[in-house]
């Protein structure tokens, strides 16, 4: 064998060596690569855990809240029916009385000399009112059942107005 060939061999050995050398080396590299991407991928994951947890959790709560709203909401609804309902009650009695003439609506009269008004002021000293000595005059039943249902109206529309702000407290809160 000549010094060249023995050279050329010689370097095709170190070249092989080299070549085996950056192999074993990648795959150290890999394994340490694999090592750590395994460890990121556990720390990923548990991260991924506690994020899903704590949305459960905070899930969880919201709901405690709006079903607490709702029981709230709820039981608001039910008392502005019931004054819904008795308020109607009340009014249908007050229609009923008046219809029968066991009540009898009266307006005050103004004591003005000057005035050339005249009412009559209904039935005379057996009459039961709340002001004394004070001129009073009786509505007819058609004008009193029409200032009955005026009322009805304003009274509906107070409930139904207290009912409002009470669910837009509520939902604000």
């Amino acid at each position: 064998m000549t010094p060249a060939m023995k050279l050329a061999g010689f370097a095709a050995l170190i070249l092989l060596l080299m070549a085996g050398a950056a192999g074993v080396t990648w795959q150290v590299q890999d394994w340490r690569m694999g090592k750590k991407l395994a460890e990121q991928a556990g720390l990923h994951k548990d991260d991924l855990a506690a994020i899903s947890n704590s949305a459960a959790a905070q899930a969880q709560a919201e709901q405690g809240k709006r079903l607490a709203l709702e029981q709230q909401l709820a039981g608001q609804d039910q008392q502005h029916s019931k004054e819904l309902f008795d308020a109607q009650r009340n009014q249908a009695r007050l229609r009923d009385q008046l219809a029968t003439a066991d009540v009898r609506l009266s307006v005050l009269l103004a004591e003005d000399p000057a005035s050339s008004c005249n009412v009559p002021t209904g039935p005379g000293p057996g009459a039961v009112g709340v002001v004394h000595a004070a001129r009073r005059a009786q509505l007819d039943p058609a004008h009193a059942q029409r200032i009955v249902a005026i009322t009805d109206d304003g009274d509906n529309a107070i409930i139904a107005l207290r009912a409002c702000q009470a669910y837009v407290r509520a939902i604000t809160r």
